[in-house]
């Protein structure tokens, strides 16, 4: 991609965005702008575009319950690839068939197991999805964008976020997750910047990609981190003998690279767990559990 063509600035892509730098825009047309949701909690933002990826790409945000009343509160902040998968049966995948974010957020919140947090669901881009989710480049399949991805998240997307809600500040208030490629993209994306990235939701993780080069990104970056970040990672048994087998092995690579507590990382294998929307729809209680627990 030619950045100074596109009129990018030649920064590195290793840093936080400096909020004096350049600002990204929203270029959805104003009849674009409003959208129905599915709850009254539920903000979607369209068309934010980026100076660093090419593609517009929409935001679906939770506010948890009793945001409006209390305006003088922060929360933490979980940041989910794949938004469209979340919380509206229209945008999903398959149709009608989300992850009930917003149902199973609730009830944890209101049932004092989870701290209130603000959800961010930042839909993917279709056909650049497999690019902006892959750390390395496939000879066979392309890809290889997420250090670009990570770029937008940091230096544009987050700033925005922090500018139009109430968010905490810091490595400890903030997540990422993603279930298969978006998985992988956010455990790539926390160990780039641990600085950032306190907690990482690692659902059935494509770990395959690219001759489970993750491993050795792992391997390479691990021993640098001054803090590491708190990770759910999961895999259901039913999906497929490889998927098990190398989500196990990124298991045993975590912990002997350092997460060796439960209170680092928790590996759950989901029994008869599947890889679809049914299937992680199950598992986003336990992990906002383990995330983010109330008084934690």
């Amino acid at each position: 991609m030619d950045l100074e063509r596109r009129g990018e600035p030649n920064a590195p892509f290793d840093t936080p965005f400096d909020s004096q730098g350049w600002q990204p825009g929203w270029h959805a047309s104003p009849e674009e702008l409003s959208a129905e949701t599915p709850h009254e909690r539920l903000k979607v933002h369209r068309g934010f575009r980026s100076r660093i990826l090419p593609d517009r790409r929409d935001l679906i945000v939770y506010l948890p319950p009793g945001y409006e009343a209390d305006p003088s509160r922060s929360y933490p902040v979980l940041y989910l690839n794949d938004g469209q998968n979340l919380f509206d049966p229209a945008t999903s995948f398959i149709k009608g068939r989300t992850w009930q974010v917003r149902e199973t957020a609730d009830a944890a919140i209101e049932a004092g197991e989870v701290e209130p947090l603000i959800i961010v669901g930042i839909y993917n881009t279709g056909d650049r999805r497999l690019a902006e989710y892959t750390h390395e480049r496939d000879w066979q399949m392309g890809g290889g964008e997420a250090d670009s991805y990570g770029a937008l998240l940091t230096r544009e997307l987050m700033p925005w976020i922090a500018e139009h809600y109430r968010v905490k500040p810091g490595r400890e208030h903030t997540g990422l997750g993603g279930s298969s490629l978006g998985g992988l993209v956010s455990l790539y994306l926390g160990l780039k910047y641990p600085e950032v990235f306190g907690r990482l939701a690692v659902l059935s993780p494509s770990v395959w990609w690219n001759h489970k080069s993750i491993l050795g990104v792992l391997n390479d970056l691990a021993p640098h981190l001054q803090k590491r970040p708190r990770i759910w990672l999961d895999v259901g048994d039913h999906e497929g003998r490889m998927t098990l087998r190398d989500t196990e092995l990124l298991a045993k690579r975590l912990k002997a690279n350092g997460w060796q507590d439960e209170e680092s990382v928790h590996f759950e294998k989901v029994r008869g767990g599947t890889h679809d929307e049914a299937s992680w729809a199950q598992r986003v209680g336990p992990m906002l559990r383990f995330l983010f627990p109330a008084g934690g």
